[in-house]
């Protein structure tokens, strides 16, 4: 008797059905297309997996079926997204593995070879990643701006004060039907970042102070003079 999370062979919870969505070249670029946050129409997602209408449409309802993408319908188009950031965060987390576990016949490509400004800053769905990111993660340790249990994240009194100059009111970000903070493994640098509502938070009010941008390349954040004085004060302070 299986489990309602096991698969065929009752391996819980189900980890061979999500390896074989995952396991598609084409489905893989269609997931790693939206990681930027994006909501993208069906024909766009088939140009980017070079498929035909029809086997894009296949797969497309495979990755919906299986929980990986939400669809909306407007009018007589489709579009999709990422379903939520809990599987943005596996995808990433995955990517990170893939780096680090190549067989040796082909070798993990070094993370100096990803593009500087993608390895800098860059979203990672909803919440920013990068060195830059990592950065600033550390530092929120080291001044106790939040604290680590385990793989739980919480902010403190100091940390507070601080998120709410940025514009941040904890208690709405607590109130969020996801984590409030977690950590997120950074596949360019490989050393976790910021993630979870919180980490969201951040980006949208490092971007309405005009600090981050994100440019005409998917998932590319600028990091404006203002922004970069204003990071580079707080990882020195």
């Amino acid at each position: 008797m299986t489990t309602p999370l096991a698969d065929d062979h009752n391996h819980f919870p189900g980890l061979s059905r999500i390896g074989a969505l995952l396991a598609d070249p084409s489905r893989a670029a269609m997931l790693w297309a939206l990681m930027d946050g994006s909501t993208r129409p069906a024909g766009e997602l088939t140009m980017i997996a070079g498929l035909s209408p029809s086997a894009a449409s296949a797969h497309l309802a495979r990755l919906t079926d299986g929980g990986l993408l939400a669809l909306e319908v407007r009018g007589r188009h489709r579009y999709f997204r990422i379903a939520s950031a809990e599987i943005a965060a596996s995808i990433e987390a995955l990517a990170n593995v893939a780096q680090v576990s190549a067989p040796q016949r082909t070798a993990p490509r070094p993370a100096r070879t990803v593009p500087l400004e993608m390895r800098y800053a860059r979203t990672c769905y909803d919440h920013m990643a990068g060195e830059l990111s990592v950065r600033l993660y550390e530092r929120m340790l080291e001044q106790r701006l939040l604290t680590l249990h385990g793989a739980s994240l919480d902010a403190t009194a100091q940390g507070a004060e601080r998120f709410a100059a940025w514009g941040i009111d904890l208690s709405t970000q607590h109130s969020r039907r996801r984590r409030f903070a977690c950590t997120c493994p950074d596949w360019s640098v490989r050393r976790p970042h910021l993630g979870g509502a919180l980490g969201a938070a951040l980006l949208d009010a490092w971007s309405a102070h005009g600090w981050v941008e994100r440019t005409a390349r998917p998932r590319v954040l600028r990091v404006t003079p203002a922004g970069q004085q204003q990071f580079d004060a707080f990882l020195a302070g």
